[in-house]
Parts: C-alpha cells; structure tokens; sequence
C-alpha cells in the first residue's frame, strides 16, 4: 500500500522531470520533502518494483521511425510464455501483450513493431514469426495519431 507522501512524489514525476541543474530538488520542493528525501523514497518504489523505471519520451515518427505497426499473432498457449519473452527481448519492440481471443478474432497475442518505413517493417515481423514458427498473424499499421500520453496513475493529492 502507497503512502499519501509516496503517491504525491508518483504524481510529481509522472509528468515531465524538469530539464535544469537539479531536477530532484525542484521535484522535491514541489511535494514539500527534502531532496535527499524525495531520493530516498524514489529509491526505495524501486526497489519494491512498484516504479519500474525512468526514461525518455521519443517522438519517434520525428526521429526516422515511419513505420509502426500493432501486430495481432495466434501463438499456441503452451508457448506463449517463452515466445513472449523472446518477442520483447527485441529492440523493433516496444509493446507486448498476452490477450484473449475474442468471436472470430483468433489472435492472443500483440506487439508493437516500428521502423524506418513499412517495407522494413513488414521484414521486421516475417523474420519474427519465422523465428517463432508463427503462421497466423496481421500487421495493423498507423495511419493517424490521435492521442499519445503517458498513463497518469495519481493526480496531485
């Protein structure tokens, strides 16, 4: 169970972390705790597992990355555990999710697959299930971008 401190120190970070000299401090005066403090506590959510880790937002259609695709795959159950491993071990992955299949949609597993453009993209993924001896998948690629934000677990409290 989160503490109201530790759910206030989640809500200063889920933004975005200040871009200046001492980030944790500012972070830190904004929830009302010393800077050591605050460090302390990011430490020890991550040491629970409960922040699993820091990282930057890359727009990536703005760095090169033209091609993005949700790929739907049948994999077999008794070896989805292990392909789904396999799967998120690459870096043309950014997303992987065990799903239930559902009325005449046989899929139970999803990636997210980007590249340079969609002919690289679809390579991406034959190699992928070649691999992974898959033979039923779809490729659905972007076409639009209408929203595309961070999950905001706590607002400030």
């Amino acid at each position: 169970m989160l503490t109201k401190l530790e759910k206030r120190i989640i809500a200063a970070i889920q933004g975005d972390i200040p871009v200046c000299q001492h980030p944790y401090r500012e972070l830190a005066e904004k929830t009302g705790v010393s800077e050591k403090k605050l460090i302390k506590i990011l430490t020890d959510l991550c040491d629970r597992g409960i922040i699993r880790r820091f990282g930057a937002t890359i727009r990536h259609q703005q760095s090169g990355f033209k091609a993005n695709a949700m790929v739907a795959w049948n994999i077999d159950e008794a070896h989805i555990d292990a392909t789904g491993k396999k799967m998120a071990s690459l870096k043309q992955v950014s997303h992987c999710y065990r799903r239930n299949p559902h009325n005449g949609w046989p899929y139970n597993f999803y990636t997210m697959v980007h590249a340079k453009d969609e002919k690289a993209c679809r390579e991406t993924v034959r190699k992928i299930a070649e691999n992974n001896f898959i033979n039923n998948y779809t490729i659905l690629f972007s076409r639009k971008e209408f929203k595309k934000t961070s999950m905001c677990y706590f607002s400030d409290l």
